[in-house]
């Protein structure tokens, strides 16, 4: 296998900077280039809807490596640059000023690579109207949860349109401002997707003790707005809620448009194999991966932030390794939610149809931990509030026998 002399990481958040450390710790001296659509330099995502949105956490604080531990790894930081296209038979990526001003032309470069680790994340699900209006997000970036922050402090009205993670963590993080908020999802709870009606229920519970109006199994049908800004959100039974700031958390789709005229296996992300490789010398890593779970024995992407971490280490391994030396990625995935002050875990898969068991703690007190057991295995552990008992059961947790609906 001829030597690797030039790698690109495309992608500078969590999975591109663990790549690009993986890379430099096993042992590739060559040249390093990582290129990212932000101005920023990587940064830890979760607390933008939390800690950021409430004010306990400036950006600077989000940094995942102080600018002399990212200087040690020898890199070309290409900021504010988004990728536009791979040439894989002529071994270039090329790439543009993400950032350009109105009427300025857009520079465009590109660079050779031996090696191609692709760590582009998520791009956020829209409405099929109403962005255009003053007063509508969406939360992704750094920059997207600064300027909903500055609008959140004139004590708006605020509906927040989607009840996964992302959703239910900016509702709670508006009210811990003390501003009325408004849940809509179309689950009968908020978080039934992720970890089951059982444990959603008692989500939705929790809003309601803070004071979040929720409005369940309910679509949203328009956008109102008047000079140009939102002022009401009405719903598919005819409701109208007013408000001057609606967050859209309907979910997201994987950044990989730019691969279009690629020749790269596309679908729910970037396809690849067990190995994390989706072509000769070309690796992905992150929300975008789409891989065959070795245990699962069912294609999966995993949003989540300790797989980007995990993948992209894996990936950079991979990339780096002679032939028949690979290492199959095969992780029990792991996420986690903070809302108001109550902490939520989940080990595992939480598959439809899966009993749920409490086996620790006591849900009236919002502190248990959960197993769900599908097939004769246990599949899944939740803990809320219990992250020293959940440590016990972790270990118990296999893959189900059967693919599993929303296992990403």
């Amino acid at each position: 296998m001829p030597a690797l002399e030039h790698i690109v990481v495309v992608g500078a958040s969590a999975a591109g900077l663990t790549a690009a450390e993986t890379l430099r710790r096993e042992g590739f001296t060559g040249t390093l280039t990582m290129i990212g659509d932000e101005i920023h330099a990587p940064y830890d995502r979760p607390p933008l809807s939390k800690q950021v949105l409430t004010g306990d956490r400036a950006p600077e604080q989000l940094a995942l490596r102080a600018p002399d531990l990212l200087g040690r790894l020898d890199l070309e930081l290409r900021s504010g640059c988004r990728a536009t296209g791979v040439d894989t038979a002529a071994r270039i990526v090329t790439f543009a000023d993400a950032n350009h001003a109105p009427g300025r032309t857009r520079t465009a470069d590109r660079v050779r690579y031996d090696g191609l680790v692709i760590a582009t994340g998520l791009r956020p699900r829209l409405l099929p109207s109403g962005h255009d209006l003053t007063g509508v997000h969406v939360l992704r970036t750094m920059d997207d949860a600064l300027t909903l922050r500055a609008e959140l402090t004139t004590a708006p009205r605020v509906v927040v349109i989607g009840g996964g993670f992302l959703g239910s963590e900016i509702a709670a993080s508006a009210r811990e401002l003390g501003l009325d908020v408004t849940l809509v999802d179309v689950e009968p709870a908020p978080l039934t997707r992720q970890f089951g009606p059982v444990v959603a229920d008692l989500v939705a519970g929790l809003h309601r003790d803070h004071g979040v109006r929720l409005r369940m199994g309910r679509k949203v049908s328009a956008l109102e707005g008047a000079h140009g800004r939102v002022t009401a959100v009405t719903l598919d039974d005819g409701t109208r809620l007013p408000a001057e700031v609606v967050v859209v958390a309907i979910g997201s789709t994987p950044a990989v448009d730019w691969l279009a005229d690629s020749g790269l296996p596309l679908g729910d992300g970037l396809r690849c194999d067990e190995y994390c490789r989706a072509a000769p010398d070309i690796y992905a890593a992150g929300d975008m991966a789409n891989w065959p779970h070795p245990a699962l024995g069912a294609r999966i992407r995993l949003e989540q932030r300790t797989n980007a971490g995990d993948q992209a280490g894996t990936a950079a391994r991979n990339l780096l390794a002679e032939p028949g030396q690979e290492t199959p990625y095969a992780p029990v995935p792991f996420g986690w939610t903070d809302l108001y002050r109550d902490k939520i875990q989940l080990h595992g898969w939480c598959p439809a149809g899966a009993r749920v068991e409490i086996v620790a703690g006591d849900p009236g007190d919002r502190s248990f931990v959960a197993l769900y057991h599908r097939g004769g295995r246990v599949v899944g552990a939740l803990g809320w509030n219990s992250v020293r008992t959940l440590r016990e059961y972790r270990c118990r947790v296999t893959a189900p026998a059967d693919p599993v609906r929303g296992a990403g």
